[in-house]
């Protein structure tokens, strides 16, 4: 487009803003009504545009890439289908307090408010899953709008921000102007709080510690580590924040989320002093809020959380602590420490972890705890896990040992079809690492498409589905509540490994054990993404539970 006066388009201008705030990689979907921000793409080298298959594995990717980087993932839509699509992704970012910045074509400023083609109020659709959702209405405030999404979606509790694009105004000129990239800001403990937090510490014989949330780095993670040793803590990691602490460390208790180990669960009804260090304290972190007393706990709960209105949401802490990770793990580590004897207390809880790290036998030929027991034995330590949502996942949560910070890739939220385009993402970032992605079979239709994405560009993961021919956790639940009356949860699948196959990447079906490991090391070299389909027997529900003794328990209560 002619230019007058060393004018920029609307487009120039938000990717110019990009650049800016440092963006490496972007995931989007094209759409006609944000082609000037696609022509502006074409001049922006530095920016990565992965070009992907569906709307809900474009916010996924970008999802995950906030996870990993701690910087908003970048997703670019178009109007309301692709929107609605990607909606998946955005609800992701809210619940798992991940920054991520959704940019979504509009219809043109004068045909609003009529129902035009696709057209919808985002403010209205977003608005309650997002940190902010607002329209851009002329293009010279494209910088003013694009920094404060960026300040926005990193600071306090880290989270989504959504950007409506009308089409007519990403191709008015607008004289551009400096852009500074924006800055994370975090609140800071205060030493009032932390002598304390040190002061009950003291005070403790039975202390637990529990990890989660979002907003952390390596660096806080290393200095947790240092605060936990100084001061001997058992700790536990929530829902699917298990790479939060190194689950080889002597320290280490296990997690906290859907199946956790009984042992567990009542060494937090024993504890006399909990301290939650990022997790919102929500349905998953707390086994259905079962695990600790509403409204005022029985044992004194310190709370720290990087946004003020998380504390005392649920709970009444004793000490409520608004701080940004960062800034309180510095403040922790450098906390002197108070020298308590409850060293049985920590290696008993350990003891505990062990023991329920070991698979038990299930029902046919293929063990899946042996195949992910296998994967923890094999897998390098910076080797990425990644899962979607389904009972699969169980094995991996109990089985495997995240050994470092961003090793693990799950969504808190417990949406399906997670793992594969989560896996792409990390594999693009980070290409000179193993990155696993676990499906189950309902779970990897979701958004399985995207498998062609990995092969357009060259990403090689290895995919493992985890095949039942079932929606294994609904049907878990229908068996517990109307037992042997089986509606809607039945599955035909596709031959994976052919599938696969059609697709350009290396395909193995594993129905025996002993038979994954060749097929693994077969997908891994390869040098193309791979599928590994586990046939598994349905009964094998759970790591300790079969389908039919659920049913039998659930008609004996009859």
């Amino acid at each position: 487009m002619a230019k007058k006066d060393n004018k920029r388009t609307g487009g120039q201008l938000l990717v110019d803003s990009l650049l800016a705030n440092g963006v490496e990689q972007a995931f989007c979907v094209p759409g006609e009504s944000y082609l000037a921000v696609l022509d502006a793409f074409y001049d922006a080298a530095e920016i990565d545009l992965v070009v992907c298959r569906q709307e809900g594995g474009a916010a996924i990717m970008a999802e995950a890439h906030g996870k990993l980087t701690g910087r908003p993932g970048i997703c670019f839509v178009t109007r309301a289908p692709g929107a609605t699509n990607a909606s998946a992704g955005v609800h992701i970012a809210y619940q798992d307090s991940t920054p991520m910045i959704l940019f979504i074509g509009q219809v043109v400023r004068d045909m609003r408010d009529r129902e035009a083609f696709q057209e919808i109020d985002f403010r209205r659709m977003f608005g309650e899953m997002t940190k902010w959702t607002a329209e851009i209405d002329a293009a010279a405030r494209v910088p003013e709008y694009v920094s404060h999404a960026f300040h926005l979606a990193t600071s306090g509790r880290p989270g989504p921000v959504a950007l409506a694009l009308p089409e007519d105004m990403l191709n008015d000129l607008a004289t551009p102007s400096p852009i500074a990239p924006a800055v994370i800001v975090q609140a800071h403990p205060g030493g009032k709080e932390m002598a304390r937090l040190r002061e009950l510490l003291a005070n403790a014989e039975r202390p637990l510690a529990i990890l989660g949330g979002g907003g952390w780095d390596a660096d806080s993670c290393h200095h947790i580590q240092r605060f936990v040793e100084a001061n001997d803590l058992p700790v536990t990691c929530s829902f699917r924040c298990q790479d939060l602490f190194d689950n080889e460390h002597a320290n280490y208790a296990g997690d906290v989320g859907i199946g956790i180990n009984p042992k567990l669960g009542s060494r937090f009804w024993d504890a006399d002093l909990l301290l939650a260090i990022g997790p919102r304290l929500g349905e998953m972190s707390t086994s259905g809020y079962t695990l600790i007393d509403i409204p005022v706990p029985k044992q004194p709960l310190v709370h720290v959380h990087p946004g003020v209105e998380e504390l005392g949401r649920v709970y009444r802490p004793k000490i409520a602590i608004n701080a940004g990770m960062r800034a309180f793990a510095e403040a922790a580590a450098a906390m002197e420490p108070v020298g308590g004897d409850w060293r049985d207390w920590t290696q008993s809880a350990r003891e505990d972890y062990l023991a329920w790290n070991e698979p038990a036998p299930i029902p046919g030929d293929l063990q899946l705890g042996e195949v992910v027991k296998w994967l923890r034995e094999n897998l390098p330590a910076d080797s990425i896990v990644c899962n979607g949502a389904g009972n699969y996942s169980t094995w991996v949560h109990r089985f495997f040992r995240y050994r470092g910070f961003r090793t693990q890739l799950g969504p808190t939220s417990g949406s399906m079809g997670y793992g594969v385009p989560a896996a792409i993402s990390a594999k693009h970032f980070y290409p000179d690492r193993t990155v696993v992605a676990f499906a189950g079979d309902g779970c990897f239709l979701m958004t399985g498409q995207e498998l062609a994405t990995a092969i357009q560009y060259n990403i090689n993961i290895v995919i493992i589905i985890v095949n039942n021919a079932m929606y294994g956790t609904i049907r878990m639940h229908q068996e517990r509540h109307y037992p042997g009356r089986v509606s809607g949860t039945n599955l035909v699948n596709p031959d994976f490994a052919d599938l696969a196959r059609a697709y350009g990447a290396h395909g193995e079906t594993v129905t025996r054990t002993e038979d994954f490991a060749p097929a693994f090391e077969r997908a891994e070299t390869s040098d193309k993404p791979a599928v590994i389909e586990l046939r598994i027997d349905p009964e094998a529900i759970t790591p300790s539970v079969t389908l039919s003794g659920i049913r039998d328990a659930a008609k004996s209560k009859a």
